[in-house]
């Protein structure tokens, strides 16, 4: 992108914005009416109007029943992609609302609405309006939350969700370019009050950010560390991969039970403890009927296992020298070897 991060984007930088998603079928925007996801849905229209041969673009506006001016809001994006010459949806999210929690809940119903949207469109893809902003934002709120590596590395640029492919195009774009291509074009956009109400993290954060920036901890160094924490992430998963394999051969001459993960404690124990953490992370996930675990509890865990396994009585015998359950998990180490397992349901007080 421009180093001028007040400049347009311009038509050359839009096609380079949108270059991978060229092969796909059919795309689903998600335009809320604010200025990052207008300022998406124009992009992607002038995209689509320079190929000869481009995918099918469909506008979805979710209303989460939150705020009365949502419904104004919806029709002013379907009359801006109306003149665009894009087909507009707008899908509702009904029902009783949380008390406690809404944010994360309304995301989860958005993505969830939107996932079915792509499929009835064909689409394999649906575009987020995430900036730059967003992705620092997101490194400080996960920080503070005492996320691991993986949850430093803030949004991808593509994830796989439902069976369809999350993708932001404007990951590293700031929101102030966003905001000058709109007004160079003379399109306006709605201002979301939620997106100011102290009563949310991420509102908070946002106001932080100013401090920050006059330390050197602007929206591009956050959002840069963010980059290079998922290259570090995703480096590590290669090594969990490859351990994965290495305790698989030790087991060769052993029949894996079905529906369970064990592993040679001594060969388990001489890995990396970030790895180690990861195997267990994942046998707890797939196997447990409670998770995802909490990074926090599998820390706890493993200091429990490597204490276990140091004792005289390890290796003794068969009979269990540790049994815990984590997340829906019945996790034991017993002869030598770690055992993850669904642990049986819980039963119902009065039953």
């Amino acid at each position: 992108m421009s180093d001028d991060d007040n400049s347009p984007i311009s038509a050359r930088e839009a096609r380079r914005l949108f270059a991978g998603l060229k092969d796909a079928p059919a795309l689903v925007l998600a335009v809320s009416g604010g200025p990052d996801s207008v300022a998406l849905m124009w992009l992607a229209a002038r995209w689509q109007r320079s190929l000869a041969r481009a995918p099918q673009i469909t506008v979805v506006t979710i209303d989460h029943g939150l705020r009365p001016e949502a419904a104004r809001e919806a029709r002013e994006v379907k009359r801006l992609a109306a003149a665009l010459g894009l087909p507009h949806r707008t899908l509702r999210w009904h029902g009783e609302k949380p008390k406690t929690g809404l944010p994360a809940a309304a995301r989860e119903a958005r993505y969830r609405l939107l996932a079915k949207a792509a499929r009835a469109a064909g689409a394999s893809h649906v575009l987020t309006a995430h900036t730059r902003d967003d992705q620092a934002e997101t490194l400080l709120m996960r920080l503070f939350r005492g996320s691991g590596l993986a949850g430093l590395s803030a949004m991808a640029p593509f994830t796989a969700r439902e069976g369809i492919v999350l993708a932001r195009p404007l990951l590293d774009v700031p929101k102030s370019q966003l905001i000058a291509t709109l007004r160079r074009a003379r399109i306006g956009f709605a201002e979301d009050p939620s997106n100011r109400d102290a009563a949310f993290t991420r509102p908070r954060l946002r106001a932080l950010l100013p401090l920050l920036a006059a330390e050197g901890g602007d929206a591009r160094n956050l959002a840069r560390l963010a980059a290079r924490l998922a290259r570090a992430n995703a480096a590590i998963e290669v090594l969990a991969d490859g351990a994965e394999r290495f305790l698989r051969v030790r087991d060769r001459g052993d029949a894996p039970q079905v529906g369970v993960r064990s592993f040679e404690a001594s060969a388990f124990a001489a890995l990396p403890e970030e790895v180690r953490l990861r195997l267990l992370l994942r046998a707890i996930n797939a196997l447990g009927h409670e998770g995802p675990a909490e990074l926090g509890k599998v820390e706890t865990l493993m200091s429990v296992l490597d204490r276990a396994a140091a004792s005289p009585r390890a290796a003794a015998n068969g009979r269990p020298v540790l049994k815990q359950t984590l997340a829906g998990a019945l996790i034991s180490l017993a002869g030598g070897r770690i055992q993850i397992a669904p642990a049986p349901a819980r039963r119902r007080k009065g039953k």
